[in-house]
């Protein structure tokens, strides 16, 4: 028995005096640019948000890109360059959002030049809010379901955007049609971030996006868990800017409902 401790200490030591010293290399990466834009077919102006990374070790304060080129044209010969109105923020002057038209996004900065696309899908009419409260033992857990028709032909994506009592929920909700497809829907949106409670007042807004940006939004929550629910994002899903910017440049129609949880 004493051999046996004997030999098993030794082995401990000599397992932990091969161990290798990891160090790890967390000095500066090369900044890339962060795209944050969007055109819906709501009320204009709309707006493009230009940043840039910083380093792991520095503070999560993303510097603003003031003096780049940002335009926005359609599909139908319209073309807006936008005013930088402070802060990297960008504002359109004269395009309009209008369902079923191919927006692009040009951005030159830094001497390179960024381009993304995106296609606005016609609007699929969110109906109503309906609660669906779910009780596990003593405690109840309120769902939304949000009601609309999903069109027959396949290929339609949805993005949700919860806000319960004036605060945006944090998480990533979207789902496209490859179930479901051509029938109202019966799905509750489950958020791990916010807990709705009798009395709460909760709205959300549907957008319908094309299936580039339901990619991003998916792959987006995966990596992160649940999201960030805004900023800048925090990593590179695969998305339609070029030229290796991070973010995102989304053309969708959007629509609000509200409900008090009863």
């Amino acid at each position: 028995m004493k051999n046996t401790l004997y030999y098993l200490v030794i082995s401990m030591l000599l397992l932990t005096s091969c161990e290798k010293v990891i160090d790890l290399d967390l000095k500066v990466n090369t900044p890339k640019l962060v795209i944050e834009g969007n055109i819906n077919d709501g009320v204009a102006p709309y707006f493009v948000t230009l940043s840039k990374t910083v380093a792991f070790t520095e503070s999560s304060v993303y510097p603003p890109v003031t003096d780049a080129i940002v335009v926005i044209s359609d599909d139908a010969g319209n073309t807006d360059i936008l005013t930088h109105i402070g802060d990297g923020k960008y504002k359109t002057n004269s395009i309009i959002g209008t369902q079923g038209r191919t927006y692009s996004l040009k951005v030159t900065a830094e001497d390179k030049i960024y381009e993304a696309t995106s296609k606005m899908p016609i609007k699929v009419p969110l109906d109503m809010l309906k609660v669906l409260s779910i009780t596990f033992g003593t405690e109840i857990d309120n769902v939304i379901v949000p009601i609309y028709l999903d069109p027959i032909a396949i290929g339609n994506s949805y993005r949700f955007v919860p806000s319960i009592n004036g605060k945006t929920d944090k998480s990533y909700l979207q789902w496209n049609d490859n179930t479901n497809n051509g029938l109202v829907n019966q799905r509750p949106l489950r958020s791990d971030d916010t807990e709705m409670k009798k009395g709460d007042s909760v709205s959300i807004e549907m957008q319908c996006i094309d299936n580039n940006i339901y990619q991003y939004y998916f792959t987006l929550g995966e990596m992160v868990g649940g999201g960030l629910g805004g900023g800048t994002t925090p990593s590179n899903p695969p998305n339609n800017i070029t030229n290796g910017a991070l973010g995102l440049f989304s053309a969708y129609t959007s629509e609000t409902k509200s409900i008090v949880i009863p």
